[in-house]
């Protein structure tokens, strides 16, 4: 059976638009509490593939999605690599030694692919139980993004340290950035033999990095690693979702499928510069949710301009947000699916 969410993926007919949500597997919704209460802790969740197996299809269940994205974390990757990882309630997440010298960078595992294997078996499980036309979608962090959390050592509003190495030391971070798509490479690999009908790549902090040095730190090893996926496994779907970089948009190009459009960018101007030669997923912004009226008007505005025709995934703009109403999200998915109907 075809997958609906792949299909409009290499742009072939689909029944709808198909519609899944970043964060879809989250706070929100009861259940997923409940699992995470049993867990323990949100570490333990992404190391038990039974219970982040139960939360990644929760939302198929409740919402009717087109697709499943794994539930993980993009920092399980340089946790694996040997870097010590925290998550403190009310805070987020820490590494509480950050990178600082070169023996910090020489110590990094880059065979930590290996290692994730709790991800690969949540996978497994998860393709075992979703049905036969719902995707499952893999992940990973972008390099930069994985390189600005282990640099500063948590989330950051100003990028100080990650950003005065990166000009300071351009060299330093080159290195790290080839461990990370190294790692990547082999991650995402892993995830598609275990099961995954496509995968994505999340450059949270694309929009911390000013035009040359996006191009050369972030975009040039997302566009690496891609290349590498799409070569092997060109029957795989490959997303690419920088955030934040409306301006740069003319000078995107590589070797992907779907370029993922955030909220802060027209949906016009995305279609205008990119909507030729990429398959656009977005962009609702996710507060838009806490009113139905703001959702249908967003909804009717995005799909006025994409059209109800093959090219177009329908998302948010980024993630969603803890304390909405999951009837809310229920709804969105109703009305695309309506609206959209071929």
């Amino acid at each position: 059976m075809s997958k609906i969410f792949v299909d409009a993926c290499f742009r072939r007919p689909t029944p709808h638009t198909p519609i899944w949500m970043m964060r879809q597997a989250g706070r929100y919704l009861p259940e997923y509490m409940e699992v995470r209460k049993r867990a323990g802790n949100f570490l333990n969740l992404c190391h038990a593939p039974d219970m982040a197996c139960e939360v990644t299809i929760q939302p198929v269940e409740r919402l009717n999605v087109d697709a499943a994205i794994l539930f993980s974390d993009i920092l399980v990757v340089p946790n694996e690599m040997g870097m010590e990882l925290e998550f403190i309630k009310g805070f987020g997440p820490k590494f509480p030694s950050p990178l600082e010298t070169q023996e910090d960078l020489d110590a990094l595992d880059i065979d930590a692919a290996e290692k994730l294997t709790y991800v690969y078996e949540t996978i497994r499980m998860v393709r075992a139980r979703l049905a036969d036309d719902k995707a499952l979608i893999g992940f990973t962090g972008s390099p930069w993004t994985l390189a600005t959390y282990m640099i500063e050592g948590q989330g950051t509003k100003t990028y100080a340290i990650v950003k005065k190495l990166l000009y300071t030391n351009p060299g330093y971070m080159h290195a790290l950035l080839a461990k990370l798509t190294h790692v990547i490479k082999g991650y995402l690999e892993r995830q598609i033999l275990a099961g995954a009908d496509a995968v994505q790549i999340f450059d949270s902090w694309a929009s911390a990095l000013e035009e040359p040095a996006f191009f050369e730190f972030s975009w040039n090893y997302m566009k690496e690693i891609a290349d590498y996926i799409k070569t092997k496994y060109p029957h795989i779907p490959v997303l690419l979702f920088p955030k934040g970089i409306s301006g740069f948009l003319d000078k995107i190009d590589g070797n992907f499928d779907v370029f993922c459009v955030d909220w802060s960018t027209p949906i016009e101007l995305a279609k205008e510069k990119l909507g030729d030669r990429y398959v656009l997923q977005g962009n609702m912004e996710p507060t838009r949710l806490y009113s139905r009226e703001a959702t249908l008007e967003g909804v009717k505005h995005i799909i006025d301009v994409m059209g109800i025709t093959e090219g177009h995934i329908f998302n948010l703009g980024h993630g969603m947000l803890p304390d909405l109403e999951p009837e809310n999200a229920k709804y969105l998915v109703d009305l695309v699916h309506e609206i959209t109907a071929r």
